[in-house]
């Protein structure tokens, strides 16, 4: 597997192998993201990590910046204008004309005409400023409750305070190298309000279609910080996201607030997705685990894929489901995730989204850019 495609699923953990040597890292991180991505006509046979609709166009995203647009449901592609060369990890649109797309370094992006242009919205050097002041503010509050407690209960909430004091101490050592955490995932609802999310519990909120961003990870039962790697809303409304150490979080209220899920599964879940009941989920991730619940997470099924492969994303097509991942694997069931059966394509490149085009077939993007397929993963003749 190629280095940069172990960077979407490790997040920030690529990047650290070489904060050892911080000034270089600063400069170069500083470049990638005042520099826009090179025009390339091998931009959709590169590296792309996510896909989605903005109406009837297909947009991918991809390394160096790349974003990639297609009218005629992904026979022929053109290359967006954008201001960065970061890679670029998620892709979502909030109507037909407004979407964001999220990488490396912190970037959000913004486009107002469907993919064809976008501009930079924030960077990791403020989500990291937005992060501090919110711990200050924990810190704060604490010790004021320390202050007020009983001489009994100090104890306890003291070794909390050293908590958020050490976590404060990091947060700003990472400022110091520069915007080195990653998004790796976005979702908006419509033009104004969205969330991003991503490496060491990142979580941020906004509601005026990105100007301006709240830190909403406390609102998060993550203390350690967990990597969050992916966001959507499912079906009947709710919103789920599934992280590392098996993070999953519902809410229920378009995302004010949020519980944390009891999860059979201790690892690393990369995707999450809805099917045509109201209350169902699944999420997926290391060595083809899959959970499928049917009450919004609050029971869990661990379900047999038959696979060893990272999955990485999944759709809800015609009844059936769908989901790739590494190693050049489509998993499909076709009765409603009891069983499952994996096509693994000759080529064995990893396999980071899918979207369906043109009724039953797919569209895949992965290590070698842009493929399309039948419904079982298999190159259309």
């Amino acid at each position: 597997m190629a280095t940069s495609f172990m960077c979407k699923t490790l997040g920030a953990a690529c990047l650290g192998l070489s904060m050892a040597c911080a000034t270089p890292v600063a400069f170069a991180i500083a470049d990638v993201i005042e520099t826009p991505a090179r025009p390339t006509e091998l931009a959709p046979d590169n590296l792309l990590n996510d896909v989605e609709r903005a109406g009837d166009r297909l947009v991918a995203i991809g390394e160096r910046g790349h974003i990639i647009f297609s009218d005629d449901e992904g026979v022929t592609w053109t290359q967006a204008e954008v201001p960065v060369s970061v890679t670029l990890t998620g892709v979502d649109f909030g109507s037909e004309t407004h979407g964001w797309a999220v990488g490396h370094s912190g970037v959000v992006l913004h486009s107002d005409d469907a993919g064809e242009t976008w501009e930079l919205q924030l960077t990791g050097i403020r989500a990291a400023e937005l992060a501090i002041e919110s711990q200050e503010e924990a810190i704060a509050e604490m010790e004021e409750r320390i202050a007020a407690a009983p001489e009994e209960e100090k104890s306890d909430l003291e070794w909390a305070l050293d908590d958020l004091l050490f976590a404060l101490e990091n947060m700003q050592a990472d400022l110091d190298i520069g915007p080195v955490n990653p998004f790796l995932d976005v979702w908006f609802g419509d033009e104004d309000t969205g969330f991003v999310v991503g490496a060491y519990g990142l979580f941020f909120h906004t509601q005026d279609g990105g100007e301006t961003w709240q830190d909403w990870s406390p609102r998060l039962e993550n203390a350690q910080n967990f990597h969050l790697n992916a966001i959507t809303q499912i079906g009947g409304g709710a919103m789920v996201i599934a992280g590392e150490a098996g993070q999953i979080h519902v809410s229920q209220d378009n995302g004010q607030t949020w519980e944390r899920r009891e999860s059979p599964y201790p690892g690393s879940l990369f995707g999450v997705t809805g099917t045509s009941q109201a209350e169902e989920v699944l999420v997926f991730g290391l060595r083809g685990t899959l959970m499928q619940s049917s009450d919004l997470g609050q029971t869990w099924t661990t379900v047999n894929t038959g696979s060893t492969a990272t999955l990485n994303d999944g759709v809800y097509l015609n009844s059936r489901i769908i989901l790739v991942g590494n190693g050049g694997a489509v998993l499909t069931s076709g009765n409603g995730g009891d069983t499952f059966q994996e096509y693994l394509r000759d080529d064995r490149l990893g396999l980071m989204s899918v979207v369906p085009i043109s009724g039953t077939e797919l569209l895949l993007v992965g290590e070698g850019g842009v493929t399309t397929t039948n419904a079982k993963g298999k190159n259309l003749q």
